[in-house]
């Protein structure tokens, strides 16, 4: 077992597991990200060479999305790389993207959905085999 800041003894900690970081420690307690949603499946681009030095503030996070990012990862890929939770994700993808060090490529939205009457028959015309 380990102990806290404050002597409590927690069986859920040991000293093999590291410090815990609270997901919002990583997004300075921001819940959304400073641009617009960012969906799940979106294609991430690092810029080529990033000069990274130049963004003294930023947490080994962000430089570790700006690595994995370098060969086009999807936001939901990187969020399982880093092992945090998707807002957190994008919070900081946010961040990496108001500084020009990442692009972002959205899939193109549907422009047309098939008539509920169609779907109807394509369903019938499936269970009538």
């Amino acid at each position: 077992m380990r102990t806290d800041l404050s002597g409590h003894r927690h069986e859920w900690l040991d000293d093999d597991a590291g410090p815990v970081v609270r997901p919002y420690t990583l997004t300075g307690g921001r819940a959304r990200p400073s641009t617009d949603g960012l969906d799940l499946v979106a294609y991430v681009l690092a810029k080529p060479d990033p000069d990274l030095a130049a963004y003294p503030e930023l947490h080994p996070e962000h430089r570790l999305l700006v690595e994995l990012a370098g060969r086009g990862t999807p936001v939901v890929e990187l969020a399982a790389d880093l092992d945090l939770a998707i807002g957190v994700v994008r919070v900081l993808l946010g961040d990496l993207l108001s500084r020009g060090l990442v692009a972002v490529h959205q899939p193109p939205r549907a422009t047309y959905l098939p008539d509920n009457d169609i779907l109807k028959a394509v369903v019938d015309g499936l269970r009538a085999l």
